[in-house]
């Protein structure tokens, strides 16, 4: 057999059979991971200058990951990672929303990758609760329910809780009052009412999650509104709604005629 060539000696022709898996990689050697490396740098310059010259809705989701990904795994290629993560959640909402272990269950994603994805759900968040507290949250009802829905229908346990609103219905405060199971949340009108006394709020609504996907309130979930309401009446504070919200969708139970 003939000697086979060392790592250094390996050449153009070399590099590009073993690109096109001809060749074992291992073979050419150190040169070609210089090679990947620089096609991984132009790939993230061409995505950089596709964004500030034509915005991110000229990127698809797939290329949203990737920019995102890049500034955690500076030295890898983030396009195999970003598209596992679409195929296992099935949207870049979903991918930024699912739970860190979840995400942790896909090649690749390590603790950096999980966190930048999770700074931009807290991102986008915050730009949504900002918008709210400088409107009135009854008449921006919409926008309301698509943070409400980005905030829970992906999440694995109940979640109860209230948004606390001024005299002139801007959000002062959203806060989680009750953590719970997959179908249970304990939840106390005093504590409803004590918050809403501390924070000078003069109405609210209630908010809780269904895990299983399904909105439909439950007699457990009619009867405590009614206590809350009640509780909230005595001291002055009026109790707009209380939205329960699944996985894309939500029910009102004043719409419902329920309160």
């Amino acid at each position: 057999m003939g000697k086979r060539k060392g790592m250094a000696e390996a050449g153009p022709s070399d590099l590009l059979a073993a690109v096109a898996g001809e060749m074992p990689m291992s073979f050419a050697g150190p040169a070609l991971h210089q090679v990947a490396a620089a096609s991984a740098s132009g790939h993230r310059q061409r995505m950089r200058a596709k964004l500030m010259a034509a915005g991110p809705d000229a990127l698809h989701d797939h290329e949203m990951l990737e920019m995102v990904l890049f500034l955690a795994i500076p030295r890898q290629d983030t396009k195999p990672i970003a598209k596992a993560l679409l195929g296992r959640f099935g949207s870049y909402a979903a991918v930024i929303a699912a739970p860190a272990h979840e995400l942790a269950a896909v090649p690749g994603m390590g603790e950096a990758a999980i966190a930048a994805l999770k700074t931009v759900q807290a991102a986008a968040l915050r730009l949504v609760r900002a918008e709210l507290r400088n409107r009135d949250t009854i008449a921006s009802w919409d926008q309301l329910m698509a943070y409400l829905n980005a905030v829970l229908a992906r999440e694995n346990t109940e979640q109860f809780r209230v948004l606390y609103l001024n005299n002139r219905n801007q959000l002062i405060d959203d806060a989680i009052l009750g953590l719970g199971t997959v179908n249970h949340t304990p939840v106390y009108p005093r504590e409803v009412v004590k918050r809403a006394l501390d924070l000078h709020a003069t109405a609210i609504i209630l908010v809780h999650n269904h895990p299983s996907g399904d909105p439909t309130p439950s007699r457990a979930d009619v009867e405590m509104t009614r206590e809350v309401k009640a509780a909230a009446s005595a001291l002055g504070i009026v109790l707009h709604d209380h939205v329960v919200v699944g996985n894309g969708a939500w029910v009102s139970l004043r719409k419902e005629g329920l309160l």
